[in-house]
């Protein structure tokens, strides 16, 4: 047997268990499910680290014809992306037990996220533009259900934004692979790019266009300006696990979209200086500034932490954009960090509304005496997305800050470092008051005591766990710096 068929495991088995999830009708019971459904992510995970230490494999499954392979491999973005998104899902999905455990027939939420789970990891080892693609499409389409759970018409409007501004952003891209069948070597992805340059020398035009319209188009999933209104609308409306790893991890998808094409499709040589690179720029500033300042405005929680995704993942594309090494390692960083602060401060949400039922942050004045443990998850996750050193958002804005001044750009060398300061300053002032109010709410309140109302363990590990890792990435990166630094080295 083909040992790189260990490939194909954490993408099947997932896949294969939610379907059976959906299907099954003695699977009813609340216990059941979730000890299935547990078991099913546990098992997933294992897989995803035992593919993780096989190094660089891969593995054809078939071809749509001789140049349109399906083909899943191993690759240092893949094992990146693979390991965060399995962390965060299983986290995610813990937290899930108890959040949904008051509901009668919960299997078909577990059946959805087994299933969106196995299409992220399609993503992560695609081996080419064409299988990314694919995958790409049916992820949306089966995380959808994540944002309808509630079948509220709340849910059923914001899933229609959501999937039809996602559809929008795959056909752009969709429209970029047509040329790049025509004008590059191979649809594989390589370092530096696959385009054919004696055919794409007289055809740059078109080809940037391309690029551009790819770039946007993944940039729709990443909730990037102008197309990032579907974030605040379908995060508030889902389950806090799945706002979760919507905000975490899904929008992910879309940034290792634009990695694929910008560094393994076109290569940055190819795009750097041009007018792809300085507009993508511009939207990626725009959506930094735009998203922070919205959520500093908006009082309903998870609003207010979908808004602060906008900006954030921006803050990734923006290091993307410049073509540096520096601001990439910073992006790498960011994407990883980001993953597992946001997702804890969404399930941290979640628990203050399932405990308390208050949905604005205005409303959780004193929340800390009854719940301090989860409020103290709260704090810091927020110190590590505001860039309080040393957590670890601190590292990956000041690698992108850098990268930054050292690109030399017109306007951007200052501009930037100066909007993601402004940024850092409005995050503290959307994300602080949740906790000074909450841990000194001022005469007048009502001396509540802590009383039971903390979260269930099922709730509390997950998010002590999220809150350990914002902190203690960024104290030992040590291991991840050399790392994402070699990887950026090889791009660029």
């Amino acid at each position: 047997m083909n040992q790189s068929a260990i490939l194909l495991f954490p993408i099947w088995f997932p896949a294969a268990a939610g379907l059976l999830l959906l299907v099954l009708p003695a699977l009813r019971r609340t216990a059941a499910v979730s000890l299935y459904t547990g078991a099913a992510l546990a098992l997933t995970a294992a897989s995803v680290v035992l593919v993780s230490l096989r190094g660089e494999i891969s593995f054809p499954l078939f071809s749509l014809t001789s140049r349109l392979p399906i083909v899943f491999r191993q690759d240092s973005v893949g094992r990146l992306f693979g390991l965060t998104a399995s962390v965060g899902w299983v986290l995610s999905g813990i937290f899930a037990f108890s959040y949904l455990k008051k509901e009668k027939e919960n299997r078909r939420f577990f059946g959805f996220y087994l299933l969106a789970y196995a299409a992220v990891n399609a993503l992560a080892y695609a081996g080419n533009l064409i299988t990314f693609y694919l995958f790409y499409e049916l992820m949306t389409l089966l995380s959808l259900p994540l944002v309808l759970h509630e079948r509220t018409k709340e849910a059923v409007l914001a899933g229609l934004k959501y999937l039809f501004y996602s559809l929008f952003g795959a056909y752009l891209a969709l429209f970029g692979l047509f040329f790049v069948y025509r004008f590059a070597n191979t649809l594989t992805f390589t370092a530096k790019g696959v385009l054919d340059m004696s055919l794409a020398e007289g055809n740059r035009g078109i080809l940037l266009t391309a690029a551009f319209c790819m770039a946007l188009g993944f940039s729709v999933k990443a909730g990037m300006f102008p197309f990032h209104s579907w974030l605040p609308t379908a995060h508030p409306v889902a389950p806090a696990p799945a706002s979760a790893v919507l905000s975490g991890l899904i929008v992910k998808c879309g940034v290792l979209g634009i990695i694929r094409v910008v560094y393994y499709v076109f290569g940055a040589d190819y795009l750097r200086g041009t007018w792809v690179q300085t507009v993508l720029l511009s939207l990626s500033l725009v959506t930094v500034f735009m998203g922070s300042m919205l959520a500093w405005l908006e009082d309903g929680l998870k609003k207010r932490l979908a808004w602060s995704t906008v900006s954030q993942v921006s803050y990734i594309l923006f290091g993307l954009f410049l073509l540096d090494p520096t601001a990439l390692t910073g992006s790498l960083m960011h994407t990883v960090f980001h993953a597992f602060i946001k997702s804890g401060l969404f399930l941290c949400a979640g628990a203050f509304i399932v405990r308390t039922g208050k949905r604005r942050a205005g409303e959780l004045r004193g929340i800390g005496r009854r719940m301090p443990v989860t409020l103290w998850c709260f704090t810091l996750c927020a110190l590590a997305l505001i860039g309080i050193p040393p957590a670890s958002g601190f590292l990956s804005k000041w690698y992108l800050c850098v990268g930054a001044l050292h690109t030399k750009l017109p306007v951007f060398s200052w501009l930037g470092p100066a909007v993601l300061l402004v940024s850092a300053l409005l995050t503290a002032g959307y994300l602080l008051p949740v906790t000074a109010r909450g841990f000194f709410p001022g005469e007048g309140e009502a001396d509540e005591k802590a009383s039971g109302e903390e979260a269930d363990r099922l709730m509390l590990v997950p998010m002590l766990v999220l809150a350990a890792l914002a902190v203690l990435l960024g104290m030992f990166a040590g291991p991840l710096i050399r790392s994402f630094s070699a990887l950026a080295g090889q791009l660029i």
